[in-house]
């Protein structure tokens, strides 16, 4: 399904981003909408997959993110099979450009470094490492 966000669409996005814990009423007081209207809105956008789920975020002491480049082995299936054996990794992304994929992920120091002797032998790596992080909202 293709929609068309309109501006109360894009804000019960934004309130939902705030806190997914708002009620459908609490959400429509907001944007002048009754519940059961933002609750249809919603179930749109979901079958529309804008939105794709609800979660919280929790706050690692650690955070990086890593860049793989692949070697010459191309080993696509060994990568991914070893990212979904981490609950450290809390998204991975295949990508276009200087690298084959990005990883985001909340290792602790020695985690990390078993993480990437792993790694290592199917690809070369660039880490970014969070200092911390800045408020947007």
């Amino acid at each position: 399904m293709n929609i068309e966000l309109d501006p109360i669409d894009l804000k019960i996005i934004a309130l939902l981003k705030h806190d997914s814990r708002l009620t459908h009423k609490q959400i429509g007081q907001h944007v002048h909408r009754t519940g059961q209207t933002v609750g249809a809105r919603i179930a749109q956008l979901m079958d529309a997959g804008i939105i794709k789920n609800y979660t919280i975020t929790i706050g690692y002491e650690y955070k990086q993110f890593i860049q793989l480049f692949l070697n010459e082995q191309q080993a696509f299936t060994e990568i991914e099979q070893l990212v979904k054996q981490y609950p450290q990794i809390d998204e991975c992304f295949k990508t276009l450009g200087n690298g084959c994929y990005m990883i985001v992920s909340h290792f602790n120091p020695s985690e990390f470094n078993q993480f990437i002797e792993k790694l290592s032998q199917w690809s070369r790596y660039s880490v970014e490492t969070v200092m911390r992080e800045i408020e947007l909202h």
